[in-house]
């Protein structure tokens, strides 16, 4: 079943700092993606923490600050549990995926996609080659690209993007799915993402095709599957 709704999680790091974050399998090692501040780890549950992140791009800030790890701006981060050094990045200025548990990170060629900007991503439990994104066209224009509202998913690590919208509304579309309202449940099977415009999708196929679950809900800020 998925659930919709307003995200109640902060992160505290950053006053009004948005984040996503991945859990390893020690509980007491916990990451955080804050927005804007970059990726963070603590080993000891919190007592203490090391910045990750390099080689992240940040095209807003001043130029001796575009690869610095805290002025990133983390949109979304997600952690593969079959694979954990693998990570995916949503990010304000495009995607990038770490081999090595966010210590470096390796940016996805923008024309391989319709977009890299956008706010949620998922990632296949057991495969971390598969992820999934919802593109929008960029920061001053936060719509999806043609008004058309689209999934990209990747099979092979960030080399190729399929672009997915059966089901999908393909005109005039100006729903935004942010970074906690892209969900995909355990089986890596089924996703569901939720949108500003009050829309919800469901796809029992990773994807390949969509079925409305309503469109007149309030803006959703967040979905998960029970």
């Amino acid at each position: 079943m998925a659930r919709a709704g307003k995200s109640s999680r902060r992160c505290g790091v950053i006053p009004n700092g948005r984040c996503g974050w991945a859990e390893a399998p020690n509980s007491r090692r916990v990451f955080i993606a804050v927005s804007t501040g970059g990726i963070w780890l603590t080993e000891d549950g919190g007592e203490s923490w090391s910045q990750r992140g390099e080689g992240m791009r940040a095209d807003h800030v001043p130029p001796e600050l575009t690869h610095d790890p805290i002025a990133q701006d983390v949109h979304r981060l997600v952690q593969c549990p079959a694979a954990p050094d693998r990570m995916w990045v949503q990010h304000h200025n495009g995607i990038f995926v770490s081999d090595d548990e966010a210590r470096t990170f390796t940016e996805i060629d923008s024309t391989r996609v319709v977009s890299t900007f956008g706010f949620g991503v998922a990632v296949h439990p057991r495969d971390p080659d598969t992820a999934w994104f919802v593109p929008e066209i960029k920061d001053e224009k936060r719509i999806p690209s043609d008004g058309k509202l689209v999934v990209t998913r990747t099979r092979d690590g960030g080399k190729t993007f399929e672009t997915l919208t059966e089901g999908l509304p393909q005109s005039h579309a100006y729903d935004v799915v942010y970074r906690h309202a892209l969900a995909l449940d355990d089986s890596g099977m089924r996703l569901a993402i939720g949108s500003t415009t009050g829309g919800l999708w469901v796809s029992e196929n990773q994807g390949d095709s969509w079925s409305m679950v309503s469109h007149t809900l309030p803006p959703i800020y967040a979905v998960t599957f029970a």
